[in-house]
């Protein structure tokens, strides 16, 4: 079908999901594509569910939620503003881990996302040593952000009024 799209060499090619349902080698192939066709200056528009998709092959990023476009730049410019510098990583078998959540909790104003039993936050530097001093002795890690950290943070749907 890409190959029907682009034997007249249009200037703009619209992707609609291109890489779902297909095995990860195939999967890059079609990648490798797209950045062939983008290197060539053609202009491609590309709508994809798959973050770690959004961030390779992006120039530039629209980010939507709930049919609003909350955020458009580099994958870099849109992850640097809404989500921050760094993202805590805590393992679901820190022993520390509700009191973690709490201080979380309390310090950023939002609740770190949960995967797995595994909290995430996104933290500033200064946030990231306070951390380290509370809990001297907690196991974490830290990682740069990541698209899938911005599409959990847009996913959350804010508790109705009263709930707890």
């Amino acid at each position: 079908m890409i190959a029907r799209s682009v034997v007249h060499s249009p200037r703009v090619l619209f992707l609609d999901e291109p890489t779902t349902g297909l095995d990860p080698s195939a999967r890059v192939a079609l990648w490798e594509l797209v950045h062939g066709m983008r290197s060539q200056g053609m202009c491609i528009v590309l709508t994809t569910h798959y973050m770690d998709e959004a961030e390779r092959l992006s120039d530039d990023l629209l980010v939507m939620a709930r049919g609003r476009s909350v955020a458009q730049g580099s994958p870099r410019q849109v992850l640097g503003h809404l989500v921050g510098e760094h993202v805590l990583v805590i393992p679901a078998d820190e022993p520390e881990l509700p009191r973690i959540r709490a201080w979380l909790e309390r310090e950023t104003g939002d609740k770190p996302a949960s995967v797995l039993g595994q909290l995430s936050a996104a933290v500033a530097a200064p946030l990231l040593g306070r951390f380290t001093a509370e809990f001297p002795a907690a196991t974490f890690s830290v990682r740069p952000p990541n698209l899938d950290d911005l599409f959990l943070l847009l996913s959350v749907e804010p508790e109705p009024e009263g709930v707890q």
